[in-house]
């Protein structure tokens, strides 16, 4: 059997240097032997086969329970060696396991009302300390914005918030802001705070989120101008001059696209802009990563352009803009697991060891599928007629110019509510 292995394993790690070990007796080493050594051992051969049966899902989950282990180097170093192969033909066998995941995708990203709210709880109200271990200070919890390599995460995640806000075009006095999937509320302050926003309403299916926000409107003094609800935007009944979603649309799920175009178009005004903030993949449409679904993001999905575009186009909006963001998801993947390795005692104090190497395999495993499976974040503008932004994009650079001004005039509240 190890003779078999190894060359399965061989086909699969051609470049670099990867020793394995499957037991006291058995070793082995694939790969070409360049670059840094990373050595894995799995508790028996069995071990690996079973994993090699299903990778997407059986790899995290031999992590989680501890029969796959990394002795030299980190996790990060193989995943990274793995992630950046050429891919390897696929068996028949494989073939059979995508094909019948791709005919159940539908089925698993059904979000209707109560299970996306379901969907939601299993993920976002975990116990709150545990995102304020590896976030930022504004608890930031999607892609950040490195206008250059040296940035800190809490400058990257503020450059996102003024990129964002630059794009919506909060730039007339008395406009009323919506945002879809508003998290721990710091976009929303933001909007508020520093691009002057008349009313920005939040809206997020997360208790533990939604009131975490509420107690920092009451911190900041903006009752009557900020607000932040438990509530589907399905159930919106209002109309808004903006209206902005960062980090939820990947919970959708494809079934319900239409549906979410046709009312950000119900809910905003005829001179409105809107903003789809989204991790999207740069290659064909396919499945959610089977371990991903089960464990991390249930309901979840990371659409290609392809699939999103007809949506808009049914729902009579105009796209304005689209931004690709490649790599900036990568670095903030990188500092959050760094962040959460640094801290890593404290989150076992508030769950357990599985618990830990789950996050670990989480946010290592998403690092590399931007480093080099193609992953990305699209940033789509809205409106629903062609005039409703300038004829060119410099106007972004020279409102992004204007909100750095504002933030050095009114330093950013960035604390959040009891800490």
């Amino acid at each position: 059997m190890e003779r078999w292995l190894k060359r399965i394993l061989g086909k699969r790690v051609q470049r670099g240097t990867l020793k394995v070990s499957l037991g006291p007796k058995h070793a082995f080493t694939v790969g070409d032997g360049t670059g840094k050594p990373i050595a894995i051992a799995f508790d028996r051969p069995a071990t690996l086969l079973w994993i090699l049966t299903d990778p997407d899902l059986k790899l995290g989950e031999a992590y989680m329970d501890g029969s796959l282990r990394v002795t030299e180097g980190s996790l990060a170093d193989f995943l990274d060696l793995v992630e950046s192969q050429n891919p390897a033909s696929p068996t028949f066998a494989s073939l059979m396991l995508a094909g019948a995941r791709y005919l159940g995708r539908r089925a698993a990203q059904f979000n209707p009302r109560g299970r996306a709210r379901k969907n939601v709880h299993h993920h976002y109200d975990l116990d709150g300390r545990l995102y304020s271990l590896f976030l930022d200070a504004d608890r930031q919890y999607s892609c950040a914005y490195f206008e250059d390599e040296s940035m800190t995460l809490d400058d990257a995640q503020i450059a996102k918030k003024r990129h964002l806000a630059a794009k919506l075009l909060v730039n007339k006095p008395g406009l009323r802001v919506l945002d879809i999937g508003s998290g721990w509320g710091g976009l929303g302050l933001y909007l508020s705070e520093i691009a002057g926003a008349r009313h920005v309403t939040g809206v997020t299916l997360s208790d533990e989120q939604a009131a975490a926000a509420r107690a920092r409107v009451a911190e900041h003094g903006l009752k009557g101008k900020v607000e932040f609800r438990l509530q589907d935007y399905r159930d919106i009944d209002e109309s808004f001059d903006r209206v902005i979603s960062v980090g939820m649309f990947e919970h959708v799920g494809i079934n319900h696209y239409g549906t979410f175009f046709r009312k950000i178009a119900d809910m905003l005004n005829e001179d409105g802009v809107a903003l789809v903030h989204s991790i999207g993949r740069s290659g064909r449409p396919s499945t959610t990563s089977a371990w991903i679904k089960k464990y991390i993001f249930p309901g979840g999905y990371i659409p290609s352009l392809s699939e999103v575009m007809p949506s808009v186009e049914r729902s009579g909006l105009v796209v304005t803009d689209v931004e690709i963001l490649r790599l900036h998801y990568a670095e903030t993947l990188k500092a959050w697991r760094e962040r959460f390795l640094a801290r890593r005692e404290e989150m076992a104090a508030l769950y357990d060891e599985r618990f830990c190497r789950m996050w670990e395999f989480y946010l290592a495993g998403s690092e590399m599928a931007f480093r080099h499976q193609g992953m990305v974040v699209f940033q789509i503008q809205l409106a629903k007629r062609q005039g409703a932004v300038p004829l060119t994009r410099d106007y972004i650079g020279q409102a992004e110019e204007r909100l750095r001004s504002a933030e050095r005039r009114t330093k950013p509240l960035l604390r959040l509510a009891g800490e």
